[in-house]
């Protein structure tokens, strides 16, 4: 066989299999290198193709086992959100408001294109999918890992559908000899949100074959939004006494013109404290002054990291059946249990549906029982403090991959192959309380009595009794002890809140079969190719609970979802050494491959990939690539049942003092269509007051939902670099790639937001049809969206990885790893309509997306005997968003009556500034085979900015900075 090795080649290879990597490229050594032997060709991602030079066309980032325990990180989705390549998640456990059957998981989102972008693999194989096609990296326990490669570059044409963004690949251990035990705790400095895992590694392993099992117990504790100053108020401890809701917990009487209240609308009235419920006299005219008055802070009753615990067991075990015959399996099962808790329901009865209480209730103030002059029917609003909304979730995960493997030869040309089966389960439980029955709250404030007999008041009339019904006077205050309300009344509780449960699953099955060799000698070297089959489904259901189905509780409606599709895929992959030793040229190599998928579906798409490496002397590497890719529809864009859900971040361009309708003439008479009074018009939040910032959340449900007929996204990536490792320099590697992504075809979530701006911005009448307006409040009370094929995303940047260690007899060991990522650009267009100008996200945070232009990590390390330390400095950039209150707060608003093309009229903008963590870890080992770390993340207890455009989080702050400093201690035991 002509192969070859080279300096660069065999330093990356060194890293890659010994483990010593950093974070980037790993650095390159100058020494000579060895023969190369069939034990040398190894597989990268990002290729099929077994081979001894494996510097890619595409650039990969190795963290090995080494930087995984010198982090203070306690997951795999912890350190990969580390990496300057990754963006935050919009599911997270920073946005605890997240519903369905993804909440708890955490996933993995790079360039900030989506976490359903970005394919996880474990050993080259699928991670299990929910029906929505999210990704858990939480189901693998980070005991198991044995390294990590990031694959920065499209790769649908090796692995298929989701590889656009890049692909994440976790390499797990095997052929472990002994026992390892680790015991890890940490916790934020404030006290709360403790970190506790235990896991033991146990192998065997000898010429005939190996077994590897990992086992791991996580338990991670709360931390509440109160607790922090940027969470524990609607806008942060900056502004105490703003965004409080009207909705309190105090019980309020609406819609009444009674004492006090002026002007041509109706009045809100609260009950004095401590006072009669049933005395009209009692109630005075809600004073909406937070934090004083009738109004509750719902932030109070918020967590923002919910807890969590994790089980798991994996296992990796290979039969060496011949010389050139193997037998691998890995077994995997994970258990995680979530619980979330956000504050009790805002019940409004004039938009739940459930109606004015009684003018006959027993406990109508204002009712025909209590001596008002004027009885009437009266509208009401109690928010249920004394029973918050918890949200538990557990998923269980079972994963089987069992595979024959081996190689052969003929003559001297080595070929691999690998036939096998794969199986992933995921099983969803979740059970949810605090919400409450509409029927039932109904019958408990109408038409009630007081029973002599019994000496209670109950349902209906003496005439006519209501059978098994509680009352309930929704006006008693939370924390009074009342036999009608709430507080310290199970019973109630357990009659109005039905607790509900609702389940999931889904089940992947892929059976593959791979060969790879080498097919001819060229004078270049061996020409080398890989083609595969694959035979995929997927199926997968998420019922939820009977009541949520119907609408029955103040809990989202939805509908079932329910489907399966099948895929059968072929593809080859070709590596072609063109040039090789010559002056300008010491190697210049072609990289080809494609795929073809027949969906069940859709139909069938083609997608290739191109790359080239090119050495003109043996310290540089040139390498680029260009690449087509996909994602198809996943279970639920096609067959998902439809969800209600209160938007977060919602703005409406019809408001008059946020939205461009302030500015903006064209949008005026936009709205005047729909709006009567379109030039006095505000936005209304929960409690149908008006919003007090940019964006708030809707009092009214809307509705979301599926496509059947909906396509595959495409995309297209290109990405150039050059690694330079140069021989005066020992140890030392740095490489600059330029990247750039194109999706078109975008599976679009929709959103609200996106519909009223291409309705009233945009001026797109078609969008206008999804939507209604109430006519006396002209607020949007009735809007449905679904998935759709639409408009386009594109980003674009740069990734810089540095490494360079040093090695000295007296000092030690010291080493430098310094990774940063510049996006230049990065816009999209949710429609089709070419005339609509592209929004640009760059530099720009919203609530869908954080905006930073660069992120850079620098690690410095430094080992001498048995003691190292290690230092790190996490930078993110400033960003711009929308100003809180251009008038209230002109000095956070440092740049407004901006206008730029891609929205009509002005908006005001802030500077955010730019914040760095610092990590420190100190190690030693111990005489006993043990070794000690003691460290801290973000030691100096750094924040970041206040951010109230709340990007991928339901607070006024980044859902992926730091929220405090994070004690913590590792102790390794090796046996």
């Amino acid at each position: 066989m002509n192969s070859r090795t080279n300096v660069l080649g065999h330093a990356i290879r060194c890293a890659l299999i010994a483990g010593t990597a950093g974070l980037m490229a790993a650095p390159a050594m100058a020494q000579d290198a060895p023969t190369a032997t069939n034990l040398d060709r190894i597989e990268i991602t990002g290729s099929r193709i077994r081979q001894v030079d494996v510097e890619n066309a595409q650039p990969v980032l190795a963290i090995t086992r080494t930087d995984i325990e010198r982090q203070g990180f306690s997951s795999v989705a912890d350190i990969l959100q580390n990496v300057t390549a990754m963006g935050s998640p919009a599911i997270s456990r920073a946005n605890v408001l997240s519903a369905g059957e993804n909440a708890g998981g955490t996933y993995i989102d790079m360039r900030n294109l989506g976490a359903q972008r970005t394919l996880v693999l474990i050993n080259g194989k699928r991670l299990g999918i929910s029906t929505s096609g999210y990704q858990d990296v939480s189901s693998l326990p980070v005991s198991a890992v044995e390294r990590v490669e990031v694959l920065k570059d499209g790769a649908s044409a090796i692995y298929g559908s989701d590889a656009m963004a890049g692909v994440v690949n976790i390499i797990t251990r095997h052929d472990v000899t002994g026992v390892t035990a680790n015991v890890y705790h940490g916790q934020y400095s404030q006290g709360d949100g403790a970190r506790d895992r235990f896991d033991v590694v146990a192998g065997w392993a000898n010429d005939r074959g190996s077994i590897t099992v990992s086992a791991e117990h996580t338990e991670e504790k709360a931390v509440w939004a109160k607790d922090r100053g940027f969470s524990a108020y609607g806008n942060t401890d900056r502004h105490p006494t703003e965004a409080w809701t009207t909705v309190s917990q105090y019980g309020q009487i609406t819609g009444l013109r009674g004492p006090g209240c002026t002007g041509t609308a109706t009045c809100s009235y609260s009950l004095n404290r401590g006072a009669n419920p049933l005395n009209p006299a009692n109630y005075h005219l809600t004073n909406a002054n937070a934090p004083d008055g009738d109004v509750s802070n719902t932030n109070e009753q918020m967590h923002l990291n919910y807890p969590l615990k994790r089980d798991s067991l994996f296992v990796d075990g290979r039969l060496n059946i011949t010389d050139d015959i193997r037998f691998s399996t890995q077994l995997g099962y994970n258990k995680r249990d979530s619980s979330r808790q956000v504050a009790g329901y805002p019940l409004q009865s004039s938009t739940a549906g459930i109606g004015p209480m009684s003018i006959d209730s027993y406990f109508n103030p204002f009712g025909r029982k209590n001596g008002y002059a004027t009885p009437t029917a009266v509208a009401w609003n109690h928010r249920t403090w004394e029973v918050p909304r918890v949200s538990d979730s557990s998923l269980k995960t079972y994963r089987a991959v069992a595979a024959f493997d081996g190689s052969f030869n003929i003559g001297e040309r080595y070929f691999d192959w690998e036939v096998g089966y794969q199986y992933n389960k995921n099983e969803l439980r979740q059970h949810a309380t605090g919400n409450l029955h509409k029927e039932r709250v109904k019958n408990a404030v109408g038409p009630s009595y007081y029973n002599a007999a019994t000496g209670k008041v109950e349902c209906g009339s003496a005439a006519a009794p209501i059978a098994n019904c509680m009352v309930w006077n929704p006006l008693v205050a939370a924390g009074v002890t009342d036999p009608y309300g709430l507080t310290g009344n199970q019973a109630l509780i357990d009659y109005l809140m039905p607790a509900e449960d609702s389940t999931g699953k889904t089940v992947g099955k892929n059976f593959f079969a791979t060969i790879a060799g080498s097919i001819v000698t060229l004078p270049a070297g061996d020409l080398g190719f890989a083609f595969g089959l694959e035979n995929r489904k997927e199926t997968g259901e998420f019922i939820p609970d009977a009541l949520a189905q119907t609408g029955a509780t103040t809990n989202l409606a939805s509908g079932p979802t329910g489907g399966s599709y099948k895929v059968k895929e072929a593809y080859v992959e070709f590596n072609v050494p063109v040039l090789a030793d010559l002056p300008g040229a010491k190697e210049l190599t072609l990289n080809a491959a494609t795929r073809f998928s027949d969906y069940d579906t859709f139909g069938n798409t083609l997608n290739s990939k191109f790359g080239f490496k090119w050495r003109p002397i043996d310290q540089i590497l040139v390498r680029g690539t260009w690449a087509e890719g996909f994602r198809a529809p996943t279970i639920s864009d096609l067959y998902g049942g439809g969800s209600e859900t209160f938007t977060t971040g919602y703005a409406d361009p019809c408001d008059t003092v946020y939205g461009p309708s302030r500015t903006s003439a064209a949008v005026r008479a936009r709205c005047a269509r729909d709006i009567a009074n379109a030039d006095t018009y505000r936005q209304l939040k929960q409690g149908n007051v008006p919003i007090t910032s940019s964006t708030d959340q809707t009092p009214v449900p809307f509705t979301n939902g599926s496509n059947p007929l909906l396509q595959p996204e495409t995309s297209k990536s290109k990405t150039l670099g050059v690694v330079w490792s140069p021989s005066f320099i020992s140890n030392f590697n740095v490489s600059l790639d330029w990247w750039k992504i194109r999706i078109d075809n975008t599976i679009v979530a929709d959103s609200p937001n996106q519909i009223l701006i291409d309705c009233y911005e945009q001026g797109i009448d078609s969008r206008c049809a999804q939507f209604t307006r109430d006519p006396a409040l002209g607020i949007v009370n009735k809007l449905t969206y679904g998935n759709r094929n639409a408009g386009f995303l594109e980003t674009e940047g740069y990734d810089m990885d540095l490494t360079y260690r040093l090695d000295t007899d007296s000092l030690g060991k010291f080493s430098t790893n310094w990774s940063t990522t510049y996006v230049s650009s990065n816009i999209y267009r949710s429609t089709n309509d070419t005339s609509v100008v592209p929004t640009p996200t760059n530099g720009i945070a919203t609530n869908a997306t954080s905006g930073f232009r660069v992120r850079s990590n620098l690690t410095l390390g430094w080992d001498l005997g048995d003691f190292g330390i290690s230092w790190t400095a996490r930078y993110y950039s400033g960003v711009k968003e929308q100003c809180l209150n251009a008038t209230a707060h002109p000095d956070e608003c440092s740049d407004p009556g901006v206008r730029a093309p891609w929205y009509s009229g002005s908006r005001n903008y802030n500077e955010r500034g730019s914040v760095t963590f610092h990590d420190v870890q100190f190690r030693y080992n111990l005489p006993w085979d043990a070794t000690v770390s003691v460290g801290a993340n973000n030691v100096f207890e750094k924040y970041g900015p206040n951010m109230y455009t709340k990007p991928n989080s339901v607070f006024s702050y980044y859902g992926g900075y730091d929220i405090g400093r994070f004690v913590y201690m590792k102790y390794q035991q090796r046996f």
